[in-house]
């Protein structure tokens, strides 16, 4: 246990310090004012959830005002950034339950696989082939294109140790690309001939972020809605394992590269990212249905706030300048991405979907 307290980065002689009662008043503050944002109808109607506001806002206010209270606020920010964010993503579990996933079958599950697994193997070959991208943007927008947008990148953010401006950069993909799928899908939806299960697996399998995934389906029907949720919850329960294997393809690439530097066979050890694997534990708990619903509720609440004040965190420490810096290579990437998930993803949904 302590084992697992160490590797989630828990320091318990930092809460004594003043930086981190005032770094974590500012982020708290500025995720408040993110979700009150958010609720404002222009807000609503298009589909800007908290998360994404906070980013902005956080990115707004670390190019202005907060270098001149940084040295009194680090702290605080840095501990919302990464200790905050772990867990956030751990509670995210408090979303899903096995009986949903087990409601879209072997179908929807070889769905996702297939999916997950071919849009971020392609991230890799074109961000490091073709656009010549560093291997931490490519890592970021890869997840966050094929798992569950914003949440997926900063899940990620830990287990590579990736520079809050990239992590920036993968978000706002996220938000351009997903926004977009989001409004296209419904149009298209006459002219693909699926009926509205079959779409609601599609739009569950291929859209980013899970309040794009309602927002398309329910432009449809109910029904489709509520398959295309159950799709994305499966999809975002594959999180876990996606972090573990990174990590552990993380730990085999370096220590071959120790390898090759020192001579000789060097040991690595695997870093488990604990948060993930709580994160399935989190899941194994709801799907028990021991807690009573509204407790459930309130616990799903409680990890939107946190997911804000870490967006906000991360908002903070990103500096317009890197982004400049990224060019426009990482938005070409996520359109790659975005095509492959839409025409790909449309071709292999068809192509499962007759093996059932």
């Amino acid at each position: 246990m302590l084992s697992a307290i160490k590797n989630l980065g828990i320091n318990t002689m930092q809460y004594g310090d003043a930086r981190w009662w005032l770094g974590m008043l500012l982020v708290v503050v500025l995720a408040g004012a993110s979700v009150a944002l958010s609720k404002l109808p222009i807000m609503q109607s298009a589909q800007f959830s908290s998360l994404t506001i906070g980013i902005v806002l956080g990115i707004i206010v670390g190019n202005s005002v907060f270098s001149r209270i940084a040295t009194q606020t680090d702290i605080g920010v840095d501990y919302a950034k990464s200790i905050l964010l772990k867990a956030g993503v751990i509670l995210f579990g408090f979303r899903i339950t096995f009986a949903q996933v087990a409601g879209v079958g072997w179908h929807g599950l070889l769905t996702d696989i297939v999916m997950l697994l071919g849009t971020f193997i392609l991230a890799v070959q074109l961000g490091k082939r073709v656009f010549k991208l560093d291997e931490q943007t490519v890592i970021l927008i890869g997840a966050g294109s094929s798992i569950c947008g914003a949440a997926a990148v900063m899940a990620t953010e830990p287990v590579i140790k990736a520079q809050a401006h990239k992590v920036s950069v993968a978000v706002a993909t996220v938000v351009v690309f997903g926004t977009l799928s989001m409004f296209a899908y419904p149009i298209m939806f006459e002219f693909m001939g699926l009926s509205e299960h079959a779409y609601g697996i599609f739009v569950g399998s291929t859209i980013h972020e899970v309040a794009q995934v309602v927002a398309a389906g329910t432009a449809v029907s109910a029904n489709a809605a509520d398959t295309a949720v159950i799709e994305k919850m499966l999809r975002v329960m594959m999180l876990a394992p996606f972090l573990v294997g990174l990590s552990f393809w993380q730990s085999k690439k370096h220590a071959k590269t120790n390898n090759n530097v020192h001579g000789g066979e060097q040991k690595t050890g695997i870093t488990i990212p604990w948060f993930a694997v709580l994160f399935i534990v989190a899941s194994g708990v709801h799907s028990l249905s021991i807690i009573p619903q509204v407790v459930t509720s309130a616990i799903v609440w409680f990890d939107n706030i946190l997911l804000t004040i870490a967006m906000v965190a991360l908002g903070l420490r990103t500096h317009v300048g890197a982004i400049r810096q990224a060019g426009i290579k990482p938005l070409l990437l996520a359109l790659c991405l975005f095509l492959f998930l839409t025409l790909g993803g449309f071709a292999i949904n068809i192509g499962i979907a007759e093996l059932f």
